[in-house]
């Protein structure tokens, strides 16, 4: 089976996890979306992830289809450049990263919506 993601990726996302960084990664928005408002449940949550990430690897990688978009590399885009847009550059979507970089990440609301959304983007393009 091709992997889609990677555990390594997972572990440096986790860094900044108590932000729910991995777990929006391994596409679970909803409990990345509370992570980010509380801190990883108050750093409880972020420290059991420790043991979590590599199922949350393995289910990622049964669901999401590798291609010529990378995960890996369109989610460090997103997470240190999504403001300017770049990871939606590197998706080919020229016109939304043009978009991005004016307004820098629609005003901060866009890169929410990315990391809502980008396993599903790139799933699509991939397919």
């Amino acid at each position: 089976m091709e992997r889609s993601h990677s555990v390594v990726m997972g572990y440096l996302l986790w860094i900044f996890g108590f932000m729910g960084a991995h777990r929006f990664y391994y596409g679970r928005p909803i409990t990345g979306t509370i992570w980010f408002f509380t801190f990883g449940l108050l750093f409880v949550g972020w420290i059991i992830d420790l043991l979590l990430i590599p199922g949350m690897n393995d289910d990622a990688d049964r669901r999401y289809y590798e291609g010529d978009v990378d995960y890996n590399i369109s989610w460090i885009l997103l997470t240190f450049l999504g403001a300017f847009g770049i990871h939606r550059f590197y998706m080919g979507k020229i016109f939304t990263g043009v978009l991005y970089l004016l307004t820098l990440g629609l005003f901060g609301i866009g890169i929410l919506y990315d990391y809502w959304t980008l396993n599903e983007q790139i799933d699509e393009i991939n397919e």
